[in-house]
């Protein structure tokens, strides 16, 4: 991923940024490059700011067929990723888009304001078939625009109002906004919330995923959505090896201590556009680390960066991959997290009743 294919330009101020560049996405025939105006940037102009565009879905739940996920269907109230987190796996759907898969998807986002309504209308439909919805499984719901547009809680009111089963995935804090509805779906086993700690390294943190909630400050979601009743799985995803590897046993500890009652982990995944990013990022952040890094990487998934094999992507395979996982194991069983959480109830979805409908004689 060279310089020359950058389209953004290059005097921007760039803090709080995860991507080191911005490639034109992989579907694109023609490659695009900045070319210099002229002009001098204001002061107010440099920084490299957040643009949010509109977006109306004619339909909002996502299904998918993957053997190894424990979802069948999902909902992205957002396209892209504030957050910034250089090793996300969900940077390449923004190429659907015409967008880069590096800073444009952290900074180009696509809001659904419609997305309640359009799922409410497919709940609605007769041959309709409930399963849990995740969310959260792509991009996170509850970004920093989620503050502004509100589009999650829109849904969570509607998942609510079907008794429909919802799993959530999210670094985010803004989720202890919503905890109202979470813990009342709790408590009718519709609800668990899964909160993504890649690190306890506040430093590290910020360069990777630098827009998201400090690591301390995610322990403390844990801890709060706990004392409510909300189920919550502390999730150690991505682990990166040669440099958040050595912090498996202190994040399962903290979880734990914070009041997490299951977890899980996933190795760092670099499918298409992400691998040359995230390498580009250690480079310039981990210079003495990088080879280690992507060593261990290679080794895992057979000397490449990414293999997609079904039951190996997300865990890797090798004697490296082998130890992770049995660390994992140990320390998870020593403190209780090894146990699956309940199933969430899908006993209980029923369409709420409309101004006129007609009601039932018996």
């Amino acid at each position: 991923m060279s310089d020359a294919s950058d389209t953004i330009d290059p005097r921007l101020r760039r803090p709080g940024r995860g991507a080191v560049s911005n490639a034109v996405g992989r579907y694109e025939r023609e490659s695009r490059s900045f070319e210099d105006d002229g002009w001098n940037l204001a002061p107010e102009e440099a920084a490299l700011g957040t643009r949010v565009s509109i977006e109306r879905p004619r339909s909002i739940i996502t299904y998918n067929r993957s053997p190894d996920l424990p979802f069948d269907r999902s909902i992205n109230p957002y396209r892209g990723c504030e957050h910034g987190c250089i090793y996300c796996f969900a940077r390449p759907s923004h190429a659907w888009l015409g967008l880069s898969a590096g800073l444009d998807f952290e900074t180009r986002l696509v809001a659904r304001p419609d997305a309640p309504e359009v799922l409410a209308a497919e709940l609605r439909k007769p041959g309709y078939k409930v399963r849990p919805i995740a969310i959260g499984t792509n991009t996170d719901p509850y970004q920093p625009i989620e503050k502004t547009h509100g589009i999650m809680r829109a849904c969570l009111q509607v998942l609510s109002q079907f008794n429909h089963p919802v799993a959530i995935v999210t670094k985010g804090s803004l989720v202890e906004r919503d905890i109202d509805i979470l813990s009342d779906m709790a408590a009718r086993g519709l609800a668990r919330v899964g909160i993504s700690v890649t690190t306890l390294d506040a430093k590290l943190s910020r360069a990777m995923e630098p827009r998201a909630p400090a690591p301390a400050r995610r322990l403390k979601v844990i801890e709060r959505l706990a004392s409510a009743g909300i189920p919550v799985r502390a999730m150690v995803s991505p682990v990166i090896p040669g440099l958040t590897c050595h912090e498996i046993e202190p994040i399962l500890k903290s979880v734990a201590g914070a009041g997490a009652d299951a977890a899980s982990w996933i190795m760092l995944r670099l499918p298409l556009e992400v691998s040359p990013l995230f390498r580009e990022w250690l480079a310039a952040t981990c210079p003495d680390r990088a080879a280690r890094v992507m060593g261990h990487v290679r080794d895992m998934h057979g000397g490449k960066d990414y293999a997609a094999d079904w039951g190996r992507r997300m865990r890797g395979s090798g004697p490296y991959a082998e130890m992770v996982a049995q660390r994992f194991k140990v320390a998870a069983r020593r403190l209780g997290l090894d146990a699956k959480q309940p199933p969430l109830r899908c006993d209980l979805f029923e369409p709420p009743a409309r101004a006129g409908d007609q009601m039932e004689l018996f």
